[in-house]
């Protein structure tokens, strides 16, 4: 006979410190070379250390007693302006590579016009971010989560095992991400039915997106934050587990490039006033991004319509596949 020694199980409280610590490391690290506007890849890598720092706090607020430098409110303004700057610098590096080295030299012309105003814009966003990195809400941010990762301070909840609330931490947030009225975008609804409407042309996609583009770009972040935090359990759970977290990565990319192909022809809307005048190549390149982004939205839309694969979710979440079950 076999003897199976069961995995030692953490309490909810180690999660949440190492999480904390993992990421407050790296947005610190890479503090420095933003302030220097060194590598568009250090300001990138620190939003999203930032960005993790905060799933990680708001998901696990049930158990932790946090200095109030370190509310949810306080990392979003912090978030957002480091945001602000890396949006500018997606949006120059993909007009630069994707999309400028494929016009006629006269549109490449008029595009380096909106690139310079572009960078104007970036040095006013440089200078706030620099501003906000040497400022009180980010240093007593920084100061006192060290301060409580040396001397942490919990509440009752945290000495429960995760092995007793894992599902209970991930089940609402997986809950807001597939009630999201995102997923109806491109959808006829039928006596309860709801059917993707497929093989639509190129100026449908336009109008949708046009309408109800702001439905799409809150189901990306809907699933950036369930991505997030499943990412923090990702030992805990087996393969199928690591496929969902897969998908849910796949339909934040896919929505993503999606609604920075609508921002960037509405920034250049602004600039231009007659964006298909000025640059119709680029318009219509533009278009065609779209297009294709929504041709490989839709399985997974309907995927994730199907009342089997929901179920299947929050199934995979509860039911035997932890390895402190699969050992038993």
């Amino acid at each position: 006979m076999t003897l199976v020694v069961k995995p030692t199980v953490k309490s909810i409280k180690e999660y949440a410190y190492q999480a904390i610590q993992q990421h407050l490391k790296k947005t610190v690290k890479w503090e420095t070379a933003v302030k220097k506007d060194e590598d568009p890849e250090g300001l990138h890598q620190m939003r999203v250390g930032m960005r993790r720092l905060r799933t990680a706090i708001s998901r696990f607020d049930l158990v932790l007693n946090l200095p109030q430098s370190a509310s949810d409110q306080k990392i979003s303004k912090i978030a957002s302006t480091l945001g602000k700057l890396r949006d500018i610098d997606v949006v120059k590096e993909t007009l630069e590579t994707l999309y400028q080295p494929y016009l006629p030299p006269k549109e490449q012309k008029v595009l380096a016009t909106a690139l310079n105003v572009l960078g104007k814009q970036r040095q006013k966003a440089l200078s706030r971010t620099r501003k906000t990195l040497q400022g009180e809400a980010y240093n007593s941010l920084k100061e006192g989560l060290l301060l409580w990762l040396d001397q942490p301070i919990y509440k009752p909840l945290a000495s429960l095992s995760i092995e007793q609330v894992l599902p209970d931490l991930l089940l609402p947030e997986v809950s807001s991400f597939l009630l999201h009225p995102g997923w109806l975008v491109g959808t006829d609804i039928i006596d309860a039915d709801v059917k993707v409407c497929i093989n639509w042309p190129a100026e449908n996609i336009e109008q949708e997106l046009t309408t109800k583009g702001a439905s799409i770009h809150n189901l990306r972040k809907q699933a950036k934050r369930l991505r997030y935090q499943m990412e923090l359990f990702s030992d805990l759970y087996g393969e199928s587990y690591a496929g969902y977290v897969a998908e849910v990565k796949s339909i934040q990319d896919i929505l993503g490039k999606m609604q920075d192909s609508v921002v960037m022809g509405e920034w250049l809307e602004d600039v231009f006033r007659s964006l298909e005048a000025q640059l119709p190549t680029l318009t219509s390149l533009l278009r065609e991004n779209r297009y294709q982004m929504w041709q490989q939205w839709q399985p997974l839309q309907e995927r994730y319509l199907q009342t089997q694969h929901r179920h299947s979710f929050h199934l995979m979440l509860t039911r035997k596949s932890l390895p402190w079950c699969e050992a038993r």
